[in-house]
């Protein structure tokens, strides 16, 4: 049955940044599909163990600022306490810093490509080292942008950061997909989330938005849970290196 394809049991997902947001709901939505998940966060993802254990799941939390990449490898190595294995590496973790590109720091600029770029890099590289020596193969799903695509405003780093996520994802699958390692990304449009409180709160700046949007409403985290599944599974193994927008038609615009 082509269901069976979609199915996670016994796998492990490693998902950084899921204590909120998309990241909690890509989280819940693996663990929906049976697998077990390692959470990588700097805050404590109480609600998301809550909700993976509440499915029957596994939940192992870790804590790290993954802008120290040094503390990459002892992490997949803690993954690999669950069940002697990794599977799946969700790359969410990232942050945001905005001012007018003529002013912008570069405390600024190096905080968000650390974190959004550098890290994900290196995640990638442990994880794929890992499916290699299992001999296995697996998942590898960075979170890009909208602004992988466009250019925005006041985000500079951001806006290179992301633009660099769907870079690194063509060169990786270029490079893994021979050895059965899947690397693809998926870019959220404008998501009702923390993040965006203040952008949904201004009635101008959200009316404007909704109105470019085709699907006529901003998006949530349950709008992930098929995609991230999807690149997760056996569903998605001859996709390689590509970027899947999950942004109610915004680009199509």
């Amino acid at each position: 049955m082509i269901l069976d394809n979609f199915h996670l049991q016994g796998r492990v997902a490693i998902v950084s940044g899921c204590d909120t947001g998309l990241g909690q709901g890509m989280a819940c939505a693996l663990a929906e599909a049976g697998a077990d998940i390692v959470g990588v966060n700097v805050s404590d993802p109480a609600q998301t163990r809550e909700r993976v254990q509440t499915l029957g799941r596994r939940f192992l939390d870790l804590r790290a600022n993954l802008s120290d990449i040094s503390r990459i490898e002892g992490l997949v190595a803690e993954a690999k306490t669950l069940t002697g294995r990794v599977d799946i590496l969700v790359n969410n973790a990232g942050i945001i810093r905005r001012d007018d590109a003529i002013k912008f720091s570069e405390k600024d600029w190096d905080d968000v490509i650390d974190l959004n770029l550098k890290s994900v890099f290196f995640f990638a590289q442990a994880v794929a080292r890992q499916y290699l020596t299992q001999g296995t193969g697996g998942k590898i799903i960075n979170v890009a942008s909208m602004l992988s695509f466009q250019g925005g405003v006041r985000v500079p780093s951001y806006t290179a950061s992301k633009s660099g996520v769907m870079g690194i994802t063509r060169l990786l699958a270029n490079e893994w997909a021979a050895h059965r390692i899947n690397v693809n990304a998926i870019a959220p449009g404008y998501m009702a989330t923390n993040n965006t409180a203040a952008l949904r709160a201004d009635q101008g700046r959200s009316a404007a938005i909704l109105e470019r949007i085709p699907a006529g409403r901003w998006g949530v985290p349950d709008d992930l849970a098929g995609p991230v599944v999807f690149l997760a599974s056996q569903a998605s193994d001859y996709v390689n290196g590509y970027t899947v927008a999950v942004d109610g038609g915004w680009l199509a615009r």
